[in-house]
């Protein structure tokens, strides 16, 4: 039988869960379209695959050759 500390537990998980589900996710919506280092276009499978992108693939690979992991 559960006690009160699971039941908590369990009324907490639900609470999570519930505004979690009902959140809407807003990333598309600040999805840059333009590169930050160099200015050209995002490609838009890059973009919807990762949102938050800052930089196309090419730039992206310089970065972390660099060791310029930044987001």
């Amino acid at each position: 039988m559960a006690d009160n500390a699971d039941r908590a537990t369990d009324l907490a998980q639900q609470h999570v869960d519930t505004s979690l589900a009902s959140r809407t996710w807003i990333g598309v919506d600040w999805a840059r379209a333009e590169c930050e280092e160099c200015g050209d276009e995002i490609p838009a499978a890059r973009r919807e695959a990762a949102p938050w992108a800052r930089t196309c693939i090419e730039c992206q690979s310089i970065r972390e050759q660099r060791g310029r992991h930044v987001r």
